[in-house]
């Protein structure tokens, strides 16, 4: 290399000369006789690619990652993953963990990936971002994909929102999420109650109540609307506009409430609103409880 051309490449700096591939050190990677530079498309060695400490996703079925591997192993893998170049032919996921254990699952021993440069903060950033936006997360990893965002990477929820172009009252339902009791986020995570169930809980301020809830959801198989109507009732039923009765009882309404209370041996509850509308409560503990009251009420 001549004088002129070592002046001009190190005037560029070090981006340009890492994007170099006649520059590049740090690996020694070939493919196709080029040199893999930072900012192309490579096929790296798989034995070269290590984990991202970062990956915010931390469960990966083991059927849907099969079913991904069969797809390389007949297909190849079609989505490049990302990486960052660590030095010396070392390279640290970015994102695309699903799809390397997957290409690691189907025996590959070269996979393409895109190299970046990162430092660990605007990594973290990179890999939380994408990772919403192309992974199939369980709404509480996103919340702490989310949360992660705020808190590591210090931007705010509008800010979050930007990067993940979403609204930024999505961003603040899924944070909420957070606030739940850990066997409701497990609820969430095993997908035994959807985004729309977890909402109509957050709404509810007792622990112990959002619990006795979550287990009739899963119990009686409730849907969304079900649970907000319930949630509704549970959370403040002294702002509702159906208030205890204050008018006169006539004598043949006292006669069959009194009825049904002796054939269900549970308080029938009667309220009734200012326009004459009203509810009858009946309240039970259980599933068994609730059985028993049905039979008796229709026989």
């Amino acid at each position: 290399m001549s004088s002129n051309n070592k002046k001009g490449a190190l005037g560029r700096g070090l981006g340009a000369l890492l994007q170099s591939p006649e520059t590049d050190i740090t690996t020694k990677t070939i493919r196709s006789a080029e040199t893999a530079s930072v900012g192309s498309i490579a096929d790296l060695p798989i034995e070269q690619i290590v984990a991202n400490p970062f990956q915010p996703r931390t469960h990966f079925e083991e059927e849907a990652l099969k079913e991904l591997s069969e797809s390389i192993q007949e297909m190849g893998l079609i989505q490049p993953v990302t990486v960052r170049k660590m030095g010396y032919d070392q390279y640290q996921l970015i994102s695309g963990e699903r799809r390397f254990r997957a290409s690691q699952m189907a025996g590959l021993t070269l996979i393409p990936a895109y190299i970046r440069i990162a430092n660990d903060q605007a990594m973290l950033e990179m890999a939380l971002v994408e990772n919403i936006q192309r992974e199939e997360l369980d709404s509480i990893e996103i919340a702490l994909a989310y949360q992660r965002l705020i808190e590591e990477v210090k931007l705010t929820q509008e800010e979050v929102s930007e990067k993940v172009a979403k609204k930024r009252s999505t961003i603040t339902n899924y944070l909420r999420l957070l606030r739940l009791p850990p066997e409701i986020q497990l609820g969430i995570r095993t997908r035994k109650l959807s985004m729309g169930h977890a909402r109509a809980l957050i709404n509810i301020e007792d622990p112990q109540q959002q619990l006795n809830l979550y287990n009739q959801i899963v119990s009686n198989e409730l849907s969304v609307r079900q649970v907000e109507e319930a949630a509704r009732a549970v959370k403040s039923p002294e702002k509702k506009s159906i208030e205890r009765s204050t008018f006169k009882v006539s004598a043949e309404l006292k006669s069959a409430i009194n009825q049904i209370n002796k054939k269900i041996n549970t308080p029938l509850e009667v309220k009734v609103g200012k326009d004459g509308s009203g509810l009858l409560n009946i309240k039970f503990q259980s599933n068994e409880e609730l059985e028993d009251l049905l039979k008796k009420l229709t026989h």
